[in-house]
């Protein structure tokens, strides 16, 4: 594989974007058509058209690692608890025997399985019974009318913000420790106390919107890190509703729109640049992602970045939570910076953390360490190929760039070398996709007005 712009410190990179290029030129002439879908709650499903090379042409396996790491693209992207596989039966039954318990991604199974309470399931279909697109894209946001609380759940602080017609009159940040908290009434009482201190700058409460990491469906939490140390049995007694409770304290059905904080982010993002289809990426603890369609709606897909491959190299660092290779999260945040700084000739401190792991080499940036340069220029180039990774599954205008590793300098060269992939390797996509990266005070204020516009006042 001959790559126009190199990761510099990872030369055996190899990124699925070219891999999804080289396999459609490969089989234009004699590809066989495959058709993927995934399917979530209320039967929303989505679907993915590709080629292959034939059955029983002697590219089984290949075609198996191929639609592999395609099929676990989408069910991350999307979310779901049933894979379909339409146009091959031989990839079919290997993907059924990968998602079973015990399987090659028996993570993936348990984790959608605990997601959408339904058990997994994988379906071999011929060709012409494809399973086609089911949409949930919902016109979420953009109601700036009325007197509304905009709730923002972070890992170390909490954010709310009380907004009338649009405008934020009142704001606060408060630390807390929801991550370490095993007592479920903490997590609770922290965010009532939040909505009720937004509530008594206001004449009324017309609505709340909650920003929140984790995963939401219907408004009820379904997996959330905030909620860490909260036992199962408290998990599903005391948190799953939580949010809809709090909102019945602060009044009589007061409408409430709860949404994963990246989809929020990118609502904000959109809102200020005035456009759609908009991508937003935070690297920080982890990848997180979340996007605005060219409708302007979000789309109630799962976007966990952190879990989607970027690398093909079956030798890339492996994620030790979900034991796959080659996914986001050990490239778009602090643990990919902690990754390559030993390949730039940059010792860190075992004994520190992560967080602090990650300083050091941000301090080194400041003082002009051009070792510490080639880290964000290698994340920059990982991070170009990503993005065109991504328009495999959603239609990208706009690409925002946020989360601590993208602070300071580091952030713009990651964006400098990004372009420069897209620009050599991509030029039409270079023509439609602006990159950017939000100031720190106007995503702030962003962000809460955006979570405040979620629900529709009916």
């Amino acid at each position: 594989m001959k790559l126009k712009v190199n990761a510099k410190l990872d030369p055996k990179f190899q990124p699925l974007s070219v891999i999804c290029r080289d396999m459609r030129e490969a089989t234009k002439n004699d590809g066989q058509d495959i058709v993927i879908g995934i399917e979530r709650n209320k039967g929303y499903t989505i679907t993915y058209k590709t080629r292959i090379f034939p059955d029983a042409a002697g590219h089984d396996e290949e075609n198996f690692r191929f639609i592999e790491r395609m099929v676990k693209s989408l069910l991350w992207v999307a979310g779901g608890f049933k894979i379909i596989i339409a146009g091959s039966a031989v990839v079919g039954n290997k993907i059924k025997e990968a998602y079973t318990y015990g399987g090659l991604r028996d993570f993936d199974v348990h984790f959608m399985e605990s997601v959408y309470e339904q058990k997994f399931s994988v379906e071999v279909r011929d060709l012409k019974d494809a399973p086609v697109d089911k949409s949930a894209a919902a016109p979420i946001g953009r109601h700036l009318d009325g007197c509304r609380i905009g709730f923002d759940a972070g890992g170390s602080d909490r954010k709310v913000s009380a907004v009338i017609n649009g405008e934020s009159v009142y704001s606060e940040e408060v630390v807390w420790f929801p991550k370490t908290n095993t007592d479920p009434d903490y997590h609770y009482q922290g965010i009532l106390e939040a909505m009720k201190t937004a509530a008594s700058h206001m004449p009324r409460v017309d609505a709340i919107g909650v920003s929140s990491a984790g995963v939401y469906i219907d408004n009820r939490i379904m997996v959330a890190s905030l909620f860490l140390k909260v036992s199962d049995e408290d998990f599903d007694k005391k948190v799953k509703n939580m949010y809809i409770d709090v909102a019945k304290e602060i009044g009589e059905n007061i409408p409430i729109e709860v949404a994963n904080d990246g989809d929020v982010t990118a609502l904000a993002g959109a809102m200020d640049l005035n456009d759609d289809s908009v991508l937003g990426v935070a690297m920080g603890t982890s990848e997180a992602g979340g996007y605005v369609d060219p409708q302007g709606n979000i789309t109630g897909w799962l976007n966990e970045l952190a879990f989607v491959p970027v690398d093909y190299n079956t030798d890339a660092m492996v994620d030790e939570w979900s034991g796959d290779y080659g996914c986001g999260v050990k490239y778009f945040s602090q643990d990919g910076v902690i990754k390559l700084a030993p390949y730039a000739g940059i010792e860190l401190d075992e004994k520190l953390s992560p967080a602090e792991k990650l300083k050091v080499v941000q301090s080194l940036m400041q003082q002009g360490d051009e070792r510490a340069a080639e880290i964000y220029d290698t994340i920059g180039a990982y991070f170009g190929y990503a993005i065109a990774f991504y328009t495999e599954f959603y239609d990208i205008k706009h690409v925002l760039i946020m989360g601590r590793v993208t602070s300071g300098e580091g952030g713009s060269i990651i964006l400098r070398r990004a372009q420069e992939v897209l620009d050599k390797e991509f030029p039409e996509m270079a023509k439609k996709i602006q990159l950017h990266i939000p100031d720190e005070s106007s995503r702030r204020v962003g962000q809460s007005v955006a979570a405040a516009s979620l629900p529709e006042i009916k």
